[in-house]
């Protein structure tokens, strides 16, 4: 198959309408030996021949589009980061094709390596020991970047991710959120056709993902990048993917939109209500609304929202009834019978007072858990002091008996 990303003179690529990405009944299995029991079950699992075949991913086959913004998601141990491996090279499929932009990934390593990036959340691609942009001067170095290209590229990477502070310093020095931004912008300095991201994420504070979000949102925009986005965060789906492909089990289950895919396995919605008089929770009724819970207060009026807008419940609970707070969510896969992934929805919209029509957000989840960190940080001390005050009362016992008897030192 022929290459399908040509390039300009000025190193910006050209795509057409044919997949960037190829995969077509791709499969990965491990073999793991046989374990044994009983008498010399170490040397009999060494020596065997016997092996257990365990599926990673079976039988995948999709087709991405150039410039597309793909969330590929799926529970732990889905198959997700080993599809990824698979894409970039990492790893050979058991059978199966992949074609990424003309090539095939494992045959072709250090040619497929110059027209992809790939960051993943746990393991940094920088050097330890060197300053940030000295690791960035080496990425340069790697790919054979142009001088001019490459400074125009740190510039505005280095304005859009706020990187500017902690350039200097060395990566064993920078934070979770500082590293990820970092390993970002090294994975972009060279302009490669396709991005991989595995949980890019993961661990970060609220506002250093929104500004891994507006970079990714950015990129793809400007410079029609291809996106492969792994996250268990659906906020980052909610704003960045314009598609979905959901596995469970190493087998693809769904394929498409995000609203096809709410409105195809929980087309309802709910919205939840606070009465000001808490025991009214369970006798709080709306016309066009079913019950779906009733817990500490709160009732969970759950409805379709193509038979019965939102604001049609709403204005049914405030004309009706005296309300302290309340709230919409969305859809909970949890109940989803075709995918079964375990995923929970969020809320689009902050926890909002009715009292004052201003959104307030949730502060009791947090009190609670720095309460019991401290009640946690007051029993280790206190088990501490036990087990010091135990150590110098038994070392006390010890001298005095020695002090007796100095029969026993000896």
């Amino acid at each position: 198959m022929q290459r399908h990303v040509s390039v300009r003179a000025d190193s910006v690529p050209v795509v057409s309408d044919r997949p960037v990405i190829q995969v077509q009944n791709l499969c990965k299995e491990f073999r793991r030996p046989r374990r044994f029991e009983g008498r010399f079950a170490g040397l009999r699992t060494l020596l065997t021949r016997q092996h257990t075949v365990v599926p990673a991913v079976s039988d995948i086959s999709f087709d991405i589009r150039p410039g597309e913004l793909v969330g590929y998601l799926g529970p732990n141990g889905a198959g997700k980061s080993t599809t990824i491996k698979m894409l970039t090279g990492i790893m050979v499929p058991t059978s199966g094709t992949v074609d990424v932009a003309g090539l095939t990934p494992w045959q072709n390593r250090e040619r497929n390596a110059r027209q992809i990036g790939v960051v993943f959340g746990q393991r940094s691609q920088l050097w330890w020991d060197l300053p940030t942009v000295e690791s960035f001067r080496l990425v340069k170095e790697l790919y054979d970047g142009p001088a001019a290209k490459f400074e125009q590229n740190l510039a505005m990477f280095t304005e859009l991710l706020a990187m500017g502070e902690f350039l200097a310093t060395p990566v064993r020095q920078l934070s979770l959120g500082q590293r990820m931004r970092a390993d970002l912008a090294a994975a972009m300095l060279y302009e490669p056709a396709v991005l991989y991201l595995d949980e890019p994420t993961i661990g970060l504070d609220v506002l250093a993902k929104e500004a891994i979000r507006s970079f990714l949102a950015e990129l793809n925009a400007q410079r029609d990048t291809t996106i492969i986005l792994t996250t268990h965060d659906l906020d980052d789906l909610e704003r960045l993917a314009s598609r979905l492909i959901l596995i469970d089990h190493g087998q693809l289950v769904y394929d498409g939109g995000l609203t096809t895919l709410k409105s195809r396995y929980a087309p309802y919605r709910e919205v939840v209500v606070q009465p000001t008089d808490p025991s009214l929770a369970a006798q709080l009724q709306v016309p066009g609304t079913q019950q779906a819970r009733v817990d500490d207060g709160k009732v969970w009026l759950r409805f379709n929202p193509d038979q019965m807008p939102v604001a049609t419940v709403i204005g049914a609970v405030l004309a009706n009834y005296q309300v302290s707070d309340l709230s919409i969510v969305d859809p909970d896969l949890v109940a989803c019978r075709g995918c079964q992934l375990g995923y929970r929805w969020r809320s689009f919209t902050r926890a909002s007072s009715v009292v004052n029509c201003q959104s307030t957000w949730r502060w009791s989840a947090l009190v609670a858990a720095c309460q019991a960190a401290s009640s946690t940080l007051r029993t280790s001390r206190s088990l501490m002091r036990r087990s010091r005050h135990c150590r110098v009362n038994a070392e006390s016992s010890i001298s005095a008996m020695l002090s007796q008897d100095p029969c026993l030192g000896v």
